[in-house]
């Protein structure tokens, strides 16, 4: 039994948009500058504001998703070894909530950042937008502070803030809500993180990333409490985890499509593999004109119908993506990955032609597809499980394909919906659907020792 005592914090918000990301960032780089070893993570499935954090901290952050992982005590259990074994070393750790912070799975708070908070002991700092802030506040802060039934709620921030604003409320708050003001960020215009349909723009988008982030962390230094937030960093309980470690099972050579295309990469995912003794080797699908010598493929999700015509021109590439799936190689394959497997993309009057190793196209929509958490139980044997395997899953796109495929059912979580879903064969798994693997580490061992025997064909021939 490991035990983790690293001192810690949850930055969660009342609603998504209240600014969670840029005070996180705020207090990241704030600590990071105070001279503290700082380790970050994301509760829930998203991808991009780790992007930010990483940026920020020019540390991997990683994700804490207490359904992505197996959901209740298995979930709780597989996190706790994850942040214990990525804090070793670290001074503090610091957590960005997903959405609002009871926001969970269905109407529930279920693996929320409220259910981080209290299965991980993280302190909780809340965000709230101040806007047009005035007494109310004291009231929202108040209704949050009394439903957290855990009591990990301890200290507020107002984001986009006026000085005398904050200063003439700040006691006021306190009193009403009976929790601790710690400090304020004012409305900053040059810092604004820009969006688009899927959320932020990726950390690598942003132009001048690091000269906001530097205006942000001057500005937190001035209008933070920052010995009230060691304080309550301080004040937290151990964890306690078991051991998970997967032992290396076999050496094989993965190629992994990234680039601006497909940038969405869990790093617990990428850790999972190396564990299990795969070595990584990098591509771009937009400027490679061949796959790296490998055992098995990983295409990962990202923004694939942005770069739509580039990814068509780049004829070498998805020709030998193509050869190497059609002769047996291994592949998994999510969302923007999976798009790019198909043979075109729609868009307007334009038609892409892209991999082909599946028949059929996508486009666009002008709303999300099937968002948000499910399960997917497998109808066969597979390359990353048996027949019934259950595989926690999320879903956050805005495209659709006339072949989604067949091979496994998802059902939505507290809703009465269920689909087909995924092309699962003996060497190749492709869907729309992100996973975690730590919600199938099973899957994963399976995945590279297929890889292993197709490596072990291949030097027979």
């Amino acid at each position: 039994m490991k035990t983790c005592n690293i001192p810690r914090l949850l930055v969660a918000g009342t609603h998504s948009g209240c600014g969670k990301t840029t005070v996180f960032c705020a207090l990241a780089a704030g600590f990071k500058q105070r001279g503290k070893k700082v380790v970050a993570y994301k509760s829930g499935p998203d991808y991009i504001d780790p992007m930010f954090h990483e940026r920020v901290l020019t540390t991997p952050s990683r994700n804490l998703d207490l359904f992505l992982f197996g959901r209740r005590q298995l979930g709780k259990q597989r996190a706790s070894y994850l942040f214990t074994r990525h804090s070793r070393g670290a001074q503090l750790a610091l957590c960005e909530g997903a959405m609002g912070y009871f926001d969970g799975v269905a109407a529930t708070a279920e693996a929320g950042a409220f259910a981080v908070s209290e299965a991980l002991s993280f302190p909780t700092v809340l965000v709230v937008d101040g806007t047009h802030a005035s007494l109310s506040l004291g009231a929202v802060i108040r209704g949050f502070s009394q439903l957290d039934t855990a009591g990990c709620l301890k200290g507020f921030i107002v984001n986009k803030c006026k000085p005398s604003v904050y200063s003439y409320f700040k006691e006021t708050w306190e009193h009403m809500s009976g929790v601790k003001a710690l400090g304020f960020l004012p409305a900053i215009p040059e810092c604004v993180l820009a969006e688009r349909h899927l959320g932020l723009l990726t950390a690598g988008e942003v132009q001048d990333l690091q000269k906001k982030i530097a205006v942000l962390q001057n500005t937190a230094q001035q209008t933070m409490d920052w010995q009230a937030l060691e304080e309550i960093a301080h004040n937290t309980l151990p964890v306690y985890a078991e051991d998970l470690r997967m032992p290396p099972l076999s050496s094989v050579r993965l190629a992994i499509a990234k680039d601006r295309a497909f940038c969405f990469y869990y790093a617990d995912n990428l850790q999972l593999l190396q564990d299990l003794g795969a070595e990584l080797y990098f591509f771009s699908p937009l400027t490679d004109t061949q796959l790296p010598p490998c055992d098995g493929i990983y295409l990962g999700g990202g923004y694939p119908e942005l770069y739509a015509k580039e990814l068509a021109a780049n004829y070498p590439l998805k020709t030998a993506l193509h050869t190497a799936i059609q002769q047996g190689t291994p592949c998994f394959a999510e969302c923007g990955g999976f798009l790019y497997l198909l043979t075109a993309w729609h868009t307007g009057n334009n038609v892409y032609t892209w991999s082909n190793v599946l028949s059929g196209t996508a486009t666009l929509q002008s709303h999300p597809v099937r968002f948000g958490y499910s399960l997917l139980k497998m109808c066969h044997a597979n390359v990353w499980g048996e027949q019934g395997t259950i595989w926690p899953m999320h879903e956050f796109h805005y495209s659709d394909s006339t072949n989604n495929g067949k091979d496994c059912l998802a059902e939505k979580v507290g809703k009465s919906r269920q689909w087909r879903c995924q092309h699962a064969t003996e060497t190749l798994f492709a869907g729309y659907a992100h996973f975690h693997f730590w919600g199938n580490p099973q899957g994963a061992m399976k995945f590279i020792r297929t890889c292993a025997r197709y490596r072990q064909q291949k030097e027979e021939l």
